[in-house]
């Protein structure tokens, strides 16, 4: 199948595409499809981020989009900067400057209490408003300083409980080494990353997505076509 990905960040592409394409599924940037847009993300949660995404994009192309909205949660900070994870430090995409603020936030923190979690909603969105949001997370813990060169955002930071086995990506190992995200290959990332588990979920279920009527009554009924079904792995 191929898709728009709802998205103007260049490592968010490549990793969605990355994943996407071993599917077996075909995906365009917003430039290739010819969209500029940058909807604003106004939602509450993740899930609705990514469905306002999804939604401007496809009724701007007119092609199947999928959109995936997600970040950070930190237990010790109650679960910041969650939605605001790539504003935390005051601007959108600086990298740099959140990572700087959520180690100064978890400075006095000891290490058993840096629990966190990563948090992903995929939301596919079909010409005529067929739409339904699936749900990742990967489990771990914030890091007291930043290692490892190969992702982005909090990568460098995030230390996840498990890693992805090389060349068998339905399997995964303890994270013994406690190697951060940016730490990993792409294989041992996609396996048990939050947008990697999304994603996963979003090909178990989009058959049924596509075929069920049932499904489909549920995800757009006659008098609410807005609705969202949400799937959670």
């Amino acid at each position: 199948m191929e898709f728009v990905a709802a998205t103007n960040n260049a490592h968010k592409l490549a990793e969605m595409r990355r994943i996407l394409v071993r599917m077996g599924h075909t995906v365009l940037s917003q430039r290739e499809a010819g969209v500029s847009l940058d909807p604003d993300e106004n939602g509450t949660t993740f899930e609705e981020n990514a469905a306002i995404k999804a939604q401007a994009i496809c009724e701007a192309c007119r092609k199947p989009t999928i959109a995936d909205d997600s970040g950070l949660c930190v237990d010790a900070l109650d679960g910041a900067p969650g939605v605001y994870s790539a504003r935390y430090a005051g601007v959108h995409g600086d990298d740099d400057a959140n990572n700087r603020k959520l180690l100064a936030a978890m400075e006095e923190v000891p290490a058993q209490q840096r629990g966190a979690h990563f948090t992903s909603a995929v939301c596919v969105w079909l010409p005529g408003g067929r739409h339904a949001v699936y749900v990742g997370q990967c489990p771990g813990s914030i890091g007291f300083e930043e290692k490892g060169t190969n992702g982005f955002g909090y990568d460098p930071l995030f230390i996840p409980d498990e890693v992805g086995v090389p060349g068998c990506s339905a399997q995964c190992k303890e994270n013994v080494a406690r190697r951060t995200y940016a730490q990993l290959s792409a294989d041992e990332k996609d396996a048990i990353s939050h947008r990697g588990r999304a994603l996963a979920l979003m090909e178990r279920q989009l058959p049924q997505f596509l075929t069920d009527e049932s499904v489909l009554a549920a995800v757009c009924g006659p008098a609410t076509p807005k609705q969202t079904n949400t799937q959670t792995g």
